[in-house]
């Protein structure tokens, strides 16, 4: 009898310590509810809605695709610009790239109007044809460039110095002068670079992390919520991989932190309070 006791402890024993091995070798689970709360109502399930639990943060998962498709640097995209060389010395030596910003003539000198083709053209369009009083008027004819070059060139130089003066005596005449550089403006091609760069990573982060980075993912039900079980312990972030969430007037983003146990479910609340809004990340 004693030795059918001792062999029940025996096997008893050897249960609990294969309980506790399980536990501690086993996967755990996440436990998802999201709800969004629309301004001035009350909050809402986010329905038939996939989420994601990756190994490294969304927002991480970005930066890193960033990275690999970067825009030029600003001196290598200036250089790359359809402008004169003066232009793009200008511009390297100055911390300005919209050359349509209001303040401009803060900026400009008489001899960057001088020495910029594009400046001074600009300047010459805002203040010549009877704009600006006593405005200097050309003497030189683009006829004479061939048929007298030496007269063409020196009227040509006369009337330089005249437009230098006009501008050292009246210096206000350089205001309005964005007006003119519109068309030159690399600032909308920076944009642009810009924008198609936004674009090209919010294209090719989904990808990469469901690739490199996921863990598991789920639909949301009619409650708004989901399981993700099968996780080994770990440290894990649910994500929605950039797509926006909507209730309402609500766009929202989720990138959560959540650690899972070994033998462990845990429960995580979607809600306003750890989401991002979407407008904030929204290209203008």
């Amino acid at each position: 009898m004693r030795d059918i006791i001792r062999l029940v402890v025996l096997v008893v024993a050897f249960a609990l310590m294969a309980t506790v091995v399980a536990a501690q070798g086993g996967t755990g689970a996440i436990d998802l509810t999201a709800r969004i709360t629309p301004t001035g109502a009350r909050p809402e399930p986010v329905r038939q809605f996939t989420l994601y639990v990756l190994t490294k943060s969304y927002a991480e998962i970005v930066k890193e695709v960033e990275a690999q498709d970067a825009p030029p640097p600003r001196d290598k995209f200036i250089e790359a610009l359809k402008c004169s060389p003066e232009l793009k010395t200008w511009l390297k030596a100055h911390d300005v790239l919209d050359l349509t910003t209001p303040d401009l003539d803060q900026v400009l000198t008489t001899d960057d109007i001088m020495t910029v083709p594009e400046f001074y053209n600009a300047y010459l369009r805002s203040n010549s044809g009877g704009v600006t009083a006593g405005f200097p008027r050309p003497k030189y004819r683009e006829a004479d460039r061939e048929a007298n070059p030496e007269r063409y060139k020196k009227e040509k130089e006369e009337f330089r110095q005249a437009v230098r003066k006009f501008i050292e005596s009246h210096p206000a005449t350089v205001q309005g002068v964005e007006l003119e550089l519109v068309g030159v403006n690399p600032k909308t091609i920076w944009d642009r670079t810009l924008g198609d760069h936004k674009r090209r990573v919010a294209q090719l982060a989904p990808d990469t992390a469901q690739v490199k980075y996921l863990a598991g993912k789920a639909e949301t039900d009619l409650d708004g919520r989901a399981v993700i079980s099968g996780l080994a312990p770990g440290n894990y972030w649910v994500s929605s991989l950039g797509m926006d969430a909507a209730s309402g007037d609500r766009r929202l983003l989720w990138d959560v932190p959540v650690k899972v146990q070994a033998g462990q479910t845990t429960h995580v609340d979607l809600t306003n309070l750890n989401a991002t809004d979407y407008r904030s990340t929204a290209m203008p």
